[in-house]
């Protein structure tokens, strides 16, 4: 049987959209394309819960890439809190000097010259460049990826990443008018995060019942490939703990007790060396750290 024109439903979804869509200061016609790009480096992994008032900060603090280029990546880090991998923060940074170096202070438009500043991969420079210059480029993440799938390919693959074949295939789905195209786009992510989504989905709010091949063939849930990550006794925790002591001081913390925050002195060990490696923390002097580019007093 010959694959349906318009098989995930523009029309149905963009209704869905209009009636549905969560008020978010991103979406709103005055947010500009640097306040755009924060938004999407902070809702990598992480939910939007979490990076609401974080946003807010940020953006009030450094409207402009221009405003944050001239601060110590160290401030950045701070205003990042617990948003968690805090290497974004970092990357953000690098891209604000960039972009004032070399862009006269404006965010590029072109996934081309969007994913030559640090931190932007294929996602992100897609994504800003739709959502804040209206091209027509194809957007996945993992929300639009489960709807492609569900609806066009009658399958469920939890966890699954995006892939170069699945940003293929919804490049053939965009209407042709690239602002609606863009719409579209969140529009489907939307339906990912409201509706169709990873556990329990709400089948009978969706647009699309008589569309969804998942659905006409019983709607049996996948098996996931990937486990999900545990948490408690990571590296990860132990490198948020130093990271917290960091945020928190207005100076230099001893290394005694960046090594302290955890039980385990070899983890510990293995951590602190990871953020001096990633650039998140600096030497003060002998035995103090500092984040990068604090000002030490002699």
């Amino acid at each position: 049987m010959p694959r349906q024109a318009d098989p995930l439903g523009a029309d149905l979804i963009l209704d869905f959209y209009e009636r549905n869509a969560r008020e978010l200061p991103w979406r709103q016609p005055d947010a500009t394309p640097w306040a755009v790009l924060v938004s999407e480096v902070m809702l990598q992994q992480t939910p939007v819960s979490r990076v609401l008032s974080v946003y807010e900060q940020w953006v009030q603090r450094w409207p402009s890439p221009a405003d944050l280029a001239v601060e110590p990546a160290g401030e950045a880090i701070r205003t990042w809190g617990r948003l968690g991998y805090p290497r974004r923060a970092v990357r953000l940074h690098g891209a604000a000097v960039r972009i004032t170096a070399e862009h006269g202070g404006q965010v590029p438009h072109t996934v081309e010259e969007l994913l030559r500043l640090p931190g932007v991969g294929d996602y992100t420079a897609r994504a800003v460049a739709a959502f804040a210059f209206g091209a027509r480029v194809p957007v996945v993440d993992t929300n639009v990826r489960r709807v492609l799938s569900r609806v066009v390919r009658g399958v469920d693959e939890p966890r699954a990443s995006a892939t170069a074949a699945d940003r293929a295939e919804m490049a053939t789905l965009l209407p042709a008018d690239p602002a609606i195209a863009a719409r579209f786009s969140v529009a489907v992510m939307e339906l990912g995060a409201l509706v169709c989504t990873a556990v329990s989905p709400s089948c009978d709010r969706c647009p699309l019942p008589a569309r969804c091949a998942w659905r006409r063939s019983g709607a049996v849930p996948g098996v996931a490939r990937r486990p999900v990550q545990a948490w408690h006794g990571t590296d990860r925790q132990a490198r948020g703990r130093m990271m917290a002591l960091l945020r928190g001081s207005a100076g230099p913390v001893d290394m005694l007790d960046l090594l302290g925050s955890t039980d385990d002195a070899v983890q510990a060990r293995r951590c602190l060396d990871s953020l001096l490696a990633d650039g998140l923390v600096e030497r003060a002097h002998d035995g103090w750290f500092v984040l990068p580019g604090t000002a030490v007093a002699g």
